[in-house]
């Protein structure tokens, strides 16, 4: 029997209100840019995961600031359905740089009204339930 998989993510803003992205390599939705996170291992909290991850990935420590919202993906092209808390975070320490370059093709900072083209299902899930979808209307508004 299949059943949901537990992942975390964290909306990571710096001080102008832009929002920290890595470009995925490898599924789910390989190709776009999504926020910072990964599997929650058997026993450990998600927030711990979060901040774990998100030091595997980029090195930079993160304090979590609350639950921005809860996403879900369904089959992101991995046959897998996935349910992921995203904290809204801040960086405390470190400066980001791709630590595991078979996963991740990138990371920046994007302005909530010139994200990339290619937005992972959470990071779209955190900009519609923060933003209340201003960012999309930013985007259709420059096309």
């Amino acid at each position: 029997m299949k059943r949901p998989e537990a992942g975390c993510g964290a909306a990571i803003l710096d001080d102008q209100g832009r929002l920290l992205l890595i470009r995925r390599l490898k599924e789910p939705e390989a190709g776009a840019w999504g926020l910072p996170g990964g599997k929650i291992d058997f026993g450990e909290r998600a927030e711990d995961t979060a901040r774990r991850e998100i030091e595997e990935e980029l090195g930079i420590q993160i304090e979590i600031t609350g639950l921005a919202c809860i996403s879900e993906i369904m089959d992101g092209g991995d046959g897998r359905h996935w349910v992921s808390p995203i904290y809204a975070a801040r960086l405390v320490a470190g400066s980001p740089h791709v630590m595991e370059p078979e996963k991740h093709g990138g990371w920046g900072w994007f302005a909530l009204d010139a994200m990339p083209e290619q937005l992972t299902t959470p990071t779209i899930t955190f900009l519609d339930a923060t933003a209340k979808g201003a960012w999309r209307r930013a985007v259709k508004q420059s096309l």
